[in-house]
This record gives C-alpha cells, sequence and structure tokens, in this order.
C-alpha cells in the first residue's frame, strides 16, 4: 500500500487513493466523520436514520433512480453507520466511475427528507431495531456498551430508540445534515483501478460541499465505575458478556491488547475455544472480542451456553484470565496469535472494499497512513513482558463487569 496518494481541497475535504492498474475494479467511499457518538439522548439514532434517508430520494433522483444507476451498470451500492463515522460506498467497473462518483455526490449533497418518506423509512428502521431486540446476539452488545460508557455518548446505539425515530422530520434532518455534512468532514477514499488525479478532478467539479466549523467536539470518554447488569429476556441459552472499556486507537498499548485478545479468544486455536468448546463441549459460542474507537475501546469476552453449564464456562474463562497474569505463556503460542494476525492482514488486501476501508480508518483513527509493514511490524514487536502487563491491567477480576441475558427462572450466581 505504498502507491497510495492524499489530497486536500480547499474547505478540508480530504482524498485518499491507491491506484491498481492490473485491476478491473475498484471501491470507492465517501466518509462522514459523524456518528451516533456525535449525538444526544433527544436525537439518539439520527445519524444512523439519515444513513437510511439518502437513498430515499435527491433533488436529482428518486429511489429507483438511484439503485437502477449503479446496478444497471454492474454496481454493489451500501451504505454503514458507525459510533463515529458514516460511510456510502460502491463498488464498480471501471468504465462507469464517473457515474458512481455522481451518484455518491449527490446522495451526500442532495437528499430530500420528505416528510413523506421519512414517515415511512421510520417503520423500516423500528423494525430493525426489534429485529436486535429479539437477537439476544446483538442486544446484549448494546446493554454492555450502554454500561461501561455510562456518561458518555458512545454509550449510545446506533440505531437509536423508537421514541426518538418517530420523532425525526424533515428540519431535524436538515438541520443536523448541514451540520455536519460539511467539507471538512468529508474524506473520499479509494482502491483500485481508478487514478488518483481522476477521482480530485471529480471531487471538484461534483462536490460544493460548504466548507466551515461544526463545532464537532466529542467529549472525551472518562472511566466510570459500571456494575453487573441482568437483562430479562426469554431465551433458552443464557448470553454473558464478561468485560471492560480499555485503550482506544489513540493509544500503543492497543496492539498488545490487540495480540492478547486474539489468543484467549480469536479464532479455533485459542485458549477459550479449546478450553470450552473442544475439550468439553458445552457452548457453541465463546469468542473474546475488541471494539475500537478513537480514545477508548470495549474488550470483553462473550459466550453462550445452558444454564447447567454457565457457572462452569464462566469459571473457565477467569481462570484462564488468571493463567495469563500469571506469565503462562508459551513462545510458540504467542508466535501462532502473530501469525494469525498477520495473515488476517494480508489476506484482507486481496479485497478492494477492505482496502479502500483500511486507507480511510487509518486517516480517520490515526491521521495518516498506517502501511501493511508497520502494521506487521506493531505485531511482531509485541513481546510476553507486554501481554502479561497488559493482561494485569484489563483481566482484574475487580474491574470487570459481567452482562448477562436470559430468562427470569434462570438464576444466575457470580462466580466468587
Amino acid at each position: 500500500m505504498d502507491n497510495y496518494k492524499i489530497t486536500v481541497l480547499p474547505g478540508g475535504l480530504k482524498i485518499i487513493s491507491e491506484h491498481i492498474p492490473h485491476f478491473k475494479s475498484f471501491s470507492l467511499g465517501f466518509w462522514i466523520n459523524v456518528g451516533s457518538r456525535d449525538e444526544n439522548s433527544r436525537n439518539n439514532g439520527i445519524t444512523h436514520f439519515i444513513e437510511h434517508m439518502i437513498f430515499k430520494g435527491t433533488k436529482n433522483r428518486t429511489a429507483k433512480q438511484i439503485s437502477d444507476a449503479i446496478e444497471s451498470c454492474g454496481g454493489y451500492l451500501n451504505a454503514f453507520t458507525s459510533k463515529e463515522e458514516t460511510c456510502v460506498y460502491v463498488r464498480g467497473l471501471e468504465n462507469n466511475f464517473n457515474i458512481y462518483f455522481d451518484v455518491l455526490s449527490d446522495l451526500i449533497q442532495n437528499p430530500l427528507f420528505k416528510d413523506l418518506h421519512i414517515k415511512k423509512e421510520a417503520g423500516v428502521v423500528i423494525d430493525e431495531l426489534r429485529d436486535i431486540e429479539d437477537n439476544p446476539e446483538e442486544l446484549i452488545f448494546d446493554k454492555f456498551e450502554e454500561k461501561i460508557f455510562a456518561g458518555n455518548s458512545l454509550s449510545y446505539p446506533i440505531i437509536g430508540t423508537e421514541k426518538n425515530i418517530l420523532s425525526f422530520n424533515s428540519t431535524l434532518l436538515h438541520q443536523f445534515h448541514k451540520k455536519f455534512y460539511r467539507a471538512e468532514n468529508l474524506l473520499i477514499a479509494s482502491s483500485g483501478c481508478i487514478a488518483h488525479e481522476k477521482i480530485v478532478e471529480l471531487a471538484q467539479k461534483s462536490l460544493a460541499l460548504k466548507p466551515g466549523n461544526s463545532n464537532q467536539k466529542r467529549k472525551s470518554y472518562v472511566k466510570n465505575f459500571a456494575e453487573d447488569y441482568f437483562v430479562e429476556k426469554d431465551t433458552n441459552q443464557i448470553h454473558t458478556i464478561i468485560g471492560k472499556s480499555s485503550f482506544g486507537f489513540n493509544d500503543e498499548r492497543r496492539t498488545a491488547l490487540k495480540v492478547l485478545t486474539t489468543l484467549l479468544g480469536e479464532g479455533s486455536s485459542s485458549r477459550l475455544f479449546q478450553a470450552v468448546r473442544e475439550k468439553l463441549g458445552i457452548t457453541y459460542q465463546i469468542n473474546s472480542f475488541l471494539n475500537s474507537y478513537k480514545d477508548v475501546s470495549a474488550f470483553g469476552v462473550y459466550y453462550s451456553t445452558s444454564e447447567k453449564h454457565w457457572q462452569k464456562v464462566y469459571t473457565i474463562i477467569f481462570r484462564e484470565f488468571r493463567n495469563i497474569i500469571d506469565g503462562k505463556l508459551k513462545d510458540k503460542e504467542i508466535k501462532r496469535v502473530k501469525e494469525y494476525l498477520k495473515g488476517n492482514t494480508i489476506l484482507s488486501l486481496e479485497n478492494t472494499t477492505n482496502r479502500m476501508i483500511r486507507l480511510a480508518n487509518s486517516i480517520l483513527h490515526y491521521g495518516k497512513v498506517l502501511t501493511v509493514e508497520e502494521s506487521i511490524q506493531k505485531i511482531e514487536s509485541v513481546t510476553k513482558d507486554d501481554i502479561i502487563q497488559i493482561a494485569n491491567e484489563v483481566l482484574n477480576e475487580k474491574e470487570l463487569i459481567t452482562i448477562t441475558l436470559g430468562s427470569k427462572n434462570k438464576s444466575i450466581n457470580k462466580a466468587a
């Protein structure tokens, strides 16, 4: 990824791309630096709702014309909202790049936000919200971050609340769009067969976002005290997360934490997968995770099992935590984990969308392009002592909380 170029246009709009001439396709993403973290309790969910609404019609195209313009040229159009960014992206073939770029430019600049469309889409988003509420594997993660990030807007669910969704109208959406969809908040990222100069030329021609200060001041996360929490749901299995807040993208220790997370529960060779699923066969799902943001991460272990086996799995997890804290690590195991992480990094580069997302995230999270070589070097530089030190910080039983989801008649007693 050394052939990337960066251009910053007057007004602050950034363009980053890598030209891969032997590819026949490309991925192009328009990244807006706004997410649910930029909301408040009254408008929580509006960023995600706007992501839906920009596809419902612009000043130049109906919803049908938007999808037809992309799909009739063999392309793929989609979008997603996270807690810190919104991305609208397209995959396509070189010959139709101008059309794709024009559609994306139209979507982010000229949404109509008609009240009739808003009312209809509110039903769709509420249906999506209820899907999450019916899915314990998704719901428990929302509840976990709600608790560990309490007091910060990171605690808000991306999708928002039903009350807020039903309150959205054209005026509110236009006000929020005008505030955040500005030149200095936009990053265009591309990977594939398109030359950088062409992207810059089209951006200058097609984009007229107003420059200016959106007064976007994100409240930094301040560590808080969270307690264990039970979510009552009629489920056959008991779902559990054990975890806490930890190091964000801006902390050099995050790489060592990623190695520790992988060693614990990522992949079928990981400690928890082997100890719980392979040796005992008492859970189908058990994995560790690290959901990272600029200044903080959500770290933890998730598992689902029967009431009969819940306590045993819980005990095994803390046994493995203590083993790592006590330095019971083999060089061979650490090497395997590093190779696994390096392999995932390199294999992801076979896909232009992954490459485009990697470029954008690198700029948004680090303010520069982190090359593959630098990423691999960071992984390689993690030592056994680093892992033990991180383990002592993040696996401290006194600071970990347990979020449990299940039926009220299933009594769970936390291990001593």
